[in-house]
């Protein structure tokens, strides 16, 4: 069976999918996938999937025609082979147009009242209901099995087989970085949890995706004993990433990348939920934040209680207060034994 997978973004989202791909791969079922130029070195470290077709949408939505030449290519290259399914993943718009471009006669994807966009199942002549308030992967991986036409083994646990065998160093890497403000931790707290790494022993590196982000870990650097990683191509940053032996961070895709690479990794969630879009590993542990109004699910904090303190300074968003670095270290000691670092 050839199947083309939609799945653009964001990374987070992309990672989602890689289990249902291994599910579906354990089978004898191979995939051709789409996914956003950025993110395409993920997939195609996954053995299921024969060739990536990467997107520039992100870039070319700003003046389709001056990308026509490229988006011209692109959907060429995608009407160049006939397919026995094409499963649109994503369920949004966007992801269903190129699904309505692609050659093949069975079109699936999520049902209209479970899509993310539930027009996007219109171009679908198979709708396929999967219960909202799940976990995505679960959603993912119920979603494959139902498009796909196998058992899905529902206590199996996720394998997304991206990552490589590799000898983990003493790097402490700090994934700092994430896109809505109501995830970010404070600096300060940063720069404590850094302090606590390199007392430990361990190398603390900080990578970094714009130059906000830049410009925080330069400050973070400068005040701790913390290297400030070059910024580098996906495919680079994974495998340093992957060779890292403890990786503590925000909601991003950065640490689901880590999950997914098996690294020991601790995340913290304040306005996010867990239980929706946590990462999930063998070598994972989540902290939530125990605060009246987390989960908001919200990009911006619109707390107006009390203050919130820690050291004797007011904290936001709120709910961060609750994910001290004392107490994120000390978790990262008892379930990794952080204390006990690697050799170099």
């Amino acid at each position: 069976m050839r199947v083309l997978l939609i799945k653009m973004s964001s990374l987070g989202d992309v990672i989602h999918a890689l289990p249902a791909v291994s599910d579906a791969h354990a089978r004898g079922i191979r995939f051709d996938w789409v996914v956003e130029e950025a993110f395409a070195a993920v997939p195609a470290r996954h053995p299921g999937v024969d060739n990536v077709l990467p997107i520039s949408w992100r870039r070319w939505r700003g003046d389709l025609l001056a990308h026509r030449f490229e988006l011209g290519a692109f959907v060429k290259k995608l009407r160049s082979e006939r397919y026995d399914l094409i499963l649109d993943a994503q369920g949004l718009l966007k992801s269903s147009v190129v699904l309505a471009l692609s050659r093949g006669t069975l079109k699936a994807g999520f049902s209209t009242a479970t899509a993310r966009e539930g027009a996007a199942a219109a171009f679908y002549n198979r709708r396929i209901p999967v219960a909202v308030g799940q976990h995505a992967i679960d959603r993912q991986r119920q979603l494959f099995a139902a498009a796909l036409g196998y058992e899905l083994d529902h206590n199996a646990a996720a394998d997304y087989r991206i990552a490589m065998d590799v000898s983990p160093s003493n790097t402490c890497v700090l994934l700092h970085g994430t896109t809505w403000s109501s995830k970010r931790w404070p600096e300060d707290m940063w720069v404590e949890l850094a302090r606590l790494a390199a007392g430990a022993g361990y190398r603390v590196a900080l990578p970094w995706g714009d130059e906000i982000e830049r410009a925080t870990a330069e400050r973070i650097a400068n005040v701790t004993e913390a290297e400030v990683w070059d910024r580098v191509p996906l495919s680079e940053l994974a495998h340093r990433l992957e060779k890292s032996g403890l990786a503590i961070g925000v909601d991003s895709g950065l640490a689901h990348l880590s999950a997914a690479l098996n690294v020991p990794t601790l995340v913290m969630y304040g306005s996010t939920d867990s239980a929706l879009t946590g990462c999930r590993g063998s070598n994972v542990v989540i902290a939530q934040a125990d605060f009246p109004c987390a989960p908001c699910l919200k990009r911006t904090c619109r707390y107006q209680g009390m203050p919130q303190y820690w050291r004797d300074q007011v904290i936001s968003p709120a709910c961060h207060s609750r994910l001290t670095p004392e107490g994120i270290w000390q978790l990262a000691q008892e379930t990794f034994n952080a204390d006990r670092v690697l050799p170099v």
